[in-house]
């Protein structure tokens, strides 16, 4: 892991091993990712990364285990697609003036044997304390393939109380209890439409453990204009999820047959991005 920090502002470790994602993320001496508290996928890859703060679905598929086109070996999608456990390869990491900058570039090989890159820049404003990603999705294979992309962000549940909410313009009142659905848990998603330059915006707060802060995320609505919200709170999971994402909560044949597959040619790229500060 590297600790990445600037003047103000979260101090996060960046998993090199695994697509530079986040693993702590300590917020007034509090590291607020759900470590081990969360539910056994299955997948050590997965496992690994959604013990962190936040870790990266894609870029050949998101969300559901399914069979793959024209196999007959039985072989699936895994469930959050190929990108976790790629190493990164680090260009840069700068820390100047209060801020911090780290550039790194992570080559992917999909569960179809094709190659693809992800081109990735943290940033954090040392003025402000806020975090940006900025990522480039790159098909480096020689052929059109469809790209996908999610951000699991992830907190655990013991650091969030009876007063912490999740509200956005997106959601149905503007708001709901962070412990909305069934005892245990729920899912759902949302389109989210953008509220400024460009951005959708919803925030998860406050939270006592941390000094009653609130997280504030917003990511680009063009190439992002979904929100998928999950938390699981049956036992040994404790975790609840922000998920900005491309895509629909529907299967990847329904997709491919309402022609939303997001094809990328050969050479061609797409960007996400996302930004969170605690306020």
């Amino acid at each position: 892991m590297i600790e990445f920090a600037a003047a103000k502002g979260p101090r996060l470790m960046l998993d090199e091993t695994s697509v530079m994602d986040i693993g702590d993320c300590i917020v007034d001496g509090v590291d607020i990712a759900p470590k081990r508290a969360i539910p056994d996928d299955g997948d050590s890859r997965i496992d690994h990364s959604l013990e962190g703060f936040l870790f990266t679905c894609g870029p050949d598929h998101i969300r559901h285990r399914e069979p793959i086109t024209g196999r007959t070996d039985g072989k699936v999608y895994p469930l959050h697609g190929s990108a976790s456990g790629h190493p990164a390869k680090v260009l840069w990491t700068k820390f100047e003036n209060g801020n911090a900058e780290c550039c790194a570039h992570i080559d992917i090989v999909t569960v179809e044997g094709l190659p693809q890159r992800i081109e990735r820049l943290w940033r954090i404003e040392g003025a402000t304390g806020e975090v940006s990603l900025d990522d480039r999705v790159v098909n480096t294979s020689d052929q059109a393939v469809p790209t996908f992309l999610m951000y699991h962000m992830n907190t655990g549940g013991k650091w969030l109380d009876a007063g912490t909410r999740l509200e956005g313009t997106m959601l149905e009142g503007g708001g709901l209890p962070w412990t909305f659905g069934e005892e245990l848990g729920g899912l759902f998603c949302v389109e989210a439409p953008a509220v400024t330059d460009g951005f959708a915006e919803v925030r998860l707060g406050p939270m006592k453990a941390a000094s009653g802060k609130t997280l504030c995320v917003r990511f680009r609505a063009d190439t992002l204009p979904h929100l998928q919200v999950w938390r699981n709170q049956k036992t040994p999971a404790d975790v609840f999820g922000i998920e900005p994402v491309s895509h629909r909560w529907v299967s990847r044949r329904e997709l491919q047959a309402g022609g939303e597959f997001n094809m990328l040619q050969p050479g061609e790229s797409r960007s996400y991005g996302l930004r969170f500060a605690f306020i």
